[in-house]
């Protein structure tokens, strides 16, 4: 099944294998740095983003992925799990995954999702991933080349005009005081960024949605518990570049928000759906 071009020029098609740079076409000269006069120089390569959440690993799993670690390692200079790493919230299916991520040779970035939460092992599970190469954000932010990276779990409430208000019960407002948790967290880490490295390009990466795009396809019921229009008002103040996010299996690859951030939900059904061969998402900053 051939994968139809994005609206978006930049994410790349994972269907076809990724051409030499040698093959890559040739950019016009006034992109090219030359140190002598009439020899241009090689423009330098993107840096490329596999970005894929709700993997949902379990005991089972072993052997499964390692297939997809290699080849996100050969095809990106980074990979994004967008939370769900495990699929009941065990620890041992954190350990599985561990196991299985000793085939990925570049550096993996993650937040958790709702599954990783449903058992409270949540900090075993973080535990059990933790290393050198395997970084968690949960309202942190970290730089690997010209790229600086913000995340957080997200939360509901709902989006635009039906985003849930602080009203009513104390059990309603504590639900929507925690989607106002997240979006500081997140607000807070991309103002570091800004601080300390102010000349990255900007990613964040998430679980929940900030938009009602992404999450277009599921029931409208349960839009509320997808994701909350509060997440996108971090990535519009901060000149995010684009946002990664998962938990909606049955909604839409693509969206941006009102001032024009690119949202992709790369949960691993949509990939699927949308025909990549392995299920990642590849964007190039």
């Amino acid at each position: 099944m051939e994968q139809q071009p994005l609206t978006n020029p930049q994410p790349v098609n994972t269907l076809q294998p990724v051409p030499p740079a040698s093959a890559q076409p040739q950019q016009h000269p006034q992109q090219m740095v030359s140190e002598q006069p009439g020899v241009p120089q090689e423009p330098a390569r993107p840096f490329r983003i596999a970005a894929v959440g709700d993997i949902h690993v379990r005991e089972t799993d072993k052997g499964k992925w390692v297939d997809f670690f290699r080849s996100a390692s050969q095809q990106a200079d980074v990979l994004l799990l967008c939370g769900d790493l495990t699929d009941h919230g065990y620890a041992v299916e954190a350990e599985v995954l561990c196991e299985e991520m000793k085939a990925c040779t570049i550096p993996v970035i993650c937040v958790l999702g709702n599954h990783d939460h449903d058992k409270n092992e949540h900090q075993a599970i973080r535990k059990a991933l933790v290393k050198d190469t395997v970084h968690f954000l949960d309202g942190d932010s970290i730089v690997i080349g010209n790229v600086g990276f913000a995340g957080v779990k997200g939360y509901g409430g709902g989006f635009d005009q039906y985003m849930l208000s602080m009203f009513g019960e104390a059990e309603n407002k504590a639900f929507v005081q925690t989607a106002v948790d997240e979006a500081l967290k997140l607000e807070s880490a991309l103002s570091r960024l800004d601080s300390e490295h102010p000349d990255v390009k900007k990613i964040a990466i998430m679980h929940y949605a900030p938009i009602k795009a992404t999450v277009v396809g599921e029931p409208d019921a349960i839009h509320p518990f997808l994701g909350c229009s509060r997440l996108a008002e971090p990535l519009n103040r901060q000149n995010v570049v684009a946002c990664f996010h998962g938990h909606a299996h049955v909604g839409t690859l693509e969206g941006q928000t009102s001032k024009g951030v690119k949202v992709f939900n790369v949960a691993k059904p949509i990939l699927q759906k949308a025909g990549l061969a392995l299920p990642f998402f590849l964007f190039e900053v």
